[in-house]
Order: structure tokens, then C-alpha cells, then sequence
């Protein structure tokens, strides 16, 4: 992996519509604009984004510290504290193999399209259409979800928090805490329409908010857990399943849920990427740094949690909705659970913010190629804040509709396997194509694998297509219809839906990306009035 030194040069554009430079003379702006007429689109958003601003919007994207709080359940029923450690690392090298193959393709082509353009491009002719409907469908199931989980899981710490602050006496519903959803899911919808700067500037703001609570999180569990911390040893190597699997090695594998929930979304990246100065570049290295930065902070997180966690049984057995919730009242006691807790909640709620945003640029993309049902008013840019106003809300829609699974025993763990899969599905789609029938049909942007892209992106593949296959399986071994995991009835809806729409209807129609440059109603059409 290498990001190319050559000093900004003479203007190449190929024809696939990767672009080798600049020239000194060009504005940076100037030259994604040209880029991006070269991928066939109109520029229709302010470029707010500078790198700093874009590095934060993937970091903040996954909000370490409230993932991180999130799932904690998955790691200790599978596998206890070997499971928060090792179920942690393990997964953050395959991980990075497909980031660095999906920053590489951002690079050559930066476009909010992202990843079903990618698949368009890199696919048979045949099949180009085809492969760019089924990345489309899949990463927008994996998009509202990821909505939908995130706002969940706050709407759980919400109702922990409230539990903690009346010392037990008040226990939310599931229909109270569908409730607080929906007004997390509201706020999010007017944060998310707001004006691209707006958004950009806020983004530092998330990401010292993310990190700096991630920190204190780190040696607040260190220094007040005490005499109370487990031994070095048993932080690293104690085993312990509580999963109902009788397979110890299965039940390990499970806790990769956590790691694979959390390190989502740092497509976003190819999804801004239309509001981002330099591009070409920006995005790229907003991916690698965005998904690293969460890796190291998340395994430091874990093995603090690690240490701290005198008692799995008495960690799972607590009445709080969320074990790490009862884990800080464990160590820190009341007063200092509430305050870690509530920026926390801080956390997970910017985090939800920039999942909104990144999910209805997503919307809007596909609406702008005509691929969504109503897409003429999907893809509409809204006059006053150039932000797609309907594709937020339509996100916000679906979200709400997906939160109707909290009514079940198990749905963190279907909302949380139907986003994984979605998106990773939607991310290994392209990174295939290339290492297959797209060899020839890229030339790499700023950034590029040279020729490791190969292997790279054969452990990529592989490492999505075990994934998906582990995260259908139910959390337990005996599972009753309240406990079963939605997850395959989520993608399975949706993927029913697609193949009939495509069969019957969408194959006639739909042709992939369509080019927007040469219309002269695109300065209009796609406008509020």
C-alpha cells in the first residue's frame, strides 16, 4: 500500500474516469468537479469537506466507545474475557484488507455513488447493471439498519441511564424505549438536513467528543476497578461460554459480532466524497485512518474492560439493558457511571448523526439513478441547505419501520447481523470484481495497492463470505421465536424484493449509474422548487 508522492501534475483523466493529478495552477475543487463529469455526474453539492473534517466523519461514523458499549454482550457470552480481547483483534486484520481494497477504489473514482458505481464499472458489460443493482440494494439494507441499531442502542442507554439515576425503581418498556427511538430518530432527521458546512464543522466537534470519552473510559475501568482487576493472565486467556453452543470454538467465533457491528460505515468515506476538497485523496486516507484509529482505540477499550470485569456470570445477570452499563456501576459507582454514561450517549448519538448522513447520500445516489421506487423525489436537493432532505427522512422512515424488531429478545443481535452483512456484502461486491473481471478496467487514484491488490482482495472476499455465513446463525443453539435472529428475514425480504423487481421489471429500465452531466434539466430536475 503506498499514496502515490508524484507532486500534483498534468491533468489525466482515462476512461474509465480515474484521474493521476493535477496541475499546480488548477484549485483543487476545479479538479474534482472535472473528475466527477468524467464519472458522468453534475457537481450538486458544496465541497465543505477538508481532510481533517472528512477523517473525522469515518472515525466518528463508528464511535468506538459507544459500539464498544453497545456490544460488549456479544464478546462476554461468547467466550468471556478471551472474547473481548481476542474477539476484538482477531477480525481487525481482515478488516483492514477490505478498507485498504475499498480506499483504493474510492480514489480512482470519488463519487457518492461509491460502491455500486465501483460494481457498475468493474463488472462484465452483461452484467454490469445486475451487479450494480445488487451492490445498491445491499448497502442500503446494511445503511438503515446500521440507522436503525445505532438509535436503538442509544435509546437503550437512554433507558440504562434512567434505571441507574432511580436506583432500579423505574424499568422502561419496549414499547417506552420503541418510543425514545423515535424521537432519536426525528432529531436525527433534522440534524441530518442541515447544511454541509454545518455538518463538516460538527464533525470535529464529534471526534474529540468520540476519543476523549473513549480515553477517559479507558482509565476510569483501569484506575478505579483496584484490587477488584482479574490477573494479567486471565484478562488474555480465561475462557468462558455462555452462549448454549456446545462447541467452544463456535461460540468464540460469535464474538466477532462486536468488532464487525462496530467497524462499519467508514464507506462513508466514497459517500461524502462529492462534498469533500481533494477527493482523490481525502477519502482514502479518511477510510485507512478512520478504521485504524478505531481498531487500536477498540482493543484498548476491550482490554480495559477486560481487566475490570471481576465476574462475567454477575455482568450478565445484572437487570440494566446493557452489560457495559453494569460494568461501569460496578467500578465507578453511581455518580461516576452517570457521567461516563452520558457521554457515552453523547457519543452514540453524533455517532447515529453521521450514520444518517452517509446513509441518505447513499439514498440519494441510487434515487439519482432512477434505481429506487419514487426516486424523482428521492433525489431532490433541497434549495436552501444543498442537502437531500427527502432521501434523510425517507432513512429516518425505514429506520423507524426496522426499530419495530425491539420488541424482540434478540434484536440487537438481527439488526446488528442484517447491517454487517448488508454493507459488507455491498463492500466485497466491487473489491471481487476487481480481482476478477475488473483487472484491466482500473487505474488507481492517488492511492493504490500496486500488485498486492490481488491477494488483498482474495482475503477481503473470503473473509466478508464467512462473516455472512456466521452472523445468520441464531445466538444460541435452542432458540425460540422470540430469541431467533431476524437478521436472515431482513436480508432475505430485501433480497426477495430486488431479484422479483429485477425479473419482472428493473432489468428493463435499469442500465447502472446514468449520467447526469449532459442533461440540461440537472440543474433542475434534482432541485426542491
Amino acid at each position: 500500500m503506498s499514496i502515490s508522492s508524484e507532486k500534483q501534475a498534468e491533468v489525466s483523466v482515462n476512461t474509465t474516469g480515474s484521474i493521476k493529478g493535477y496541475r499546480d495552477s488548477t484549485p483543487p475543487r476545479n479538479a474534482d468537479d472535472t473528475l466527477l463529469a468524467e464519472l458522468g455526474y453534475k457537481a450538486e453539492f458544496k465541497r465543505e469537506f477538508s481532510m481533517i473534517e472528512t477523517i473525522a466523519f469515518a472515525f466518528s461514523i463508528m464511535g468506538v466507545v459507544a459500539s464498544v458499549s453497545s456490544t460488549f454482550s456479544f464478546p462476554l457470552v461468547s467466550g468471556g474475557h478471551v472474547g473481548m480481547v481476542w474477539g476484538w483483534l482477531i477480525p481487525c486484520f481482515f478488516v483492514m484488507a477490505v478498507a485498504s481494497s475499498m480506499a483504493e477504489l474510492v480514489s480512482s473514482m470519488p463519487t457518492s455513488a461509491g460502491l455500486y458505481y465501483f460494481s457498475a464499472k468493474l463488472a462484465p458489460p452483461k452484467y454490469s447493471a445486475l451487479a450494480s443493482w445488487i451492490t445498491g440494494w445491499a448497502n442500503i439494507t446494511g445503511q438503515v439498519t446500521l440507522v436503525c441499531s445505532i438509535d436503538f442502542t442509544c435509546a437503550q442507554m437512554i433507558t440504562t441511564a434512567i434505571a441507574v439515576s432511580s436506583d432500579g425503581a423505574t424499568i422502561l418498556s419496549s414499547g417506552a424505549t420503541y418510543g425514545i427511538l423515535l424521537a432519536i430518530l426525528f432529531a436525527h432527521g433534522l440534524v441530518c438536513s442541515a447544511a454541509t458546512n454545518v455538518l463538516a464543522r460538527l464533525n470535529l466537534f464529534y471526534v474529540i467528543v468520540n476519543v476523549g470519552t473513549t480515553i477517559a473510559a479507558i482509565i476510569a475501568l483501569l484506575v478505579c476497578s483496584g484490587d477488584n482487576k482479574v490477573s494479567t493472565q486471565d484478562a488474555f486467556t480465561m475462557f468462558e461460554n455462555n452462549t448454549g453452543w456446545s462447541n467452544n470454538g463456535w461460540a468464540f467465533l460469535l464474538a466477532f459480532t462486536a468488532p464487525m457491528w462496530t467497524l462499519t460505515g467508514y464507506d462513508s468515506a466514497a459517500h461524502i466524497a462529492e462534498e469533500v476538497a481533494g477527493a482523490q485523496r481525502t477519502a482514502p486516507i479518511a477510510v485507512l485512518v478512520g478504521v485504524f484509529g478505531t481498531q487500536v482505540l477498540g482493543w484498548l477499550l476491550f482490554i480495559a474492560c477486560s481487566f475490570a470485569t471481576a465476574s462475567v456470570a454477575d455482568l450478565l445477570s445484572g437487570a440494566l439493558p446493557l452489560p457495559m452499563g453494569q460494568l461501569f456501576l460496578d467500578v465507578l459507582g453511581k455518580r461516576g457511571m452517570l457521567a461516563i454514561w452520558s457521554l457515552i450517549i453523547v457519543v452514540q448519538f453524533v455517532t447515529g448523526a453521521a450514520q444518517g448522513v452517509d446513509a441518505s447520500r447513499v439514498v440519494f445516489a441510487f434515487a439519482r439513478d432512477n434505481a429506487l421506487p419514487g426516486s424523482r423525489w428521492w433525489k431532490r436537493i433541497n434549495r436552501r441547505t444543498q442537502t437531500p432532505v427527502n432521501a434523510v427522512w425517507l432513512v429516518m422512515t425505514g429506520a423507524a419501520v426496522c426499530g419495530l424488531l425491539g420488541f424482540s429478545a434478540a434484536a440487537l443481535s438481527s439488526l446488528a447481523g442484517a447491517s454487517v452483512i448488508g454493507l459488507y456484502v455491498s463492500y466485497a461486491t466491487p473489491i471481487f470484481l476487481r480481482i476478477t473481471s475488473g483487472r484491466d478496467k482500473l487505474v488507481p487514484g492517488t492511492f493504490s495497492l500496486g500488485r498486492w491488490y490481488i491477494p488483498i482482495g482474495i482475503i477481503a472476499v473470503a473473509w466478508v463470505s464467512f462473516i455472512v455465513v456466521l452472523l445468520l446463525f441464531p445466538p444460541t443453539q435452542t432458540t425460540t421465536p422470540a430469541g431467533m435472529n431476524y437478521a436472515v428475514v431482513i436480508i432475505m425480504g430485501v433480497f426477495i424484493f430486488a431479484s422479483i423487481s429485477w425479473i419482472f421489471s428493473a432489468h428493463k429500465w435499469f442500465h447502472g449509474p446514468i449520467k447526469n452531466i449532459d442533461d440540461p434539466r440537472s440543474s433542475s430536475e434534482g432541485k426542491e422548487l
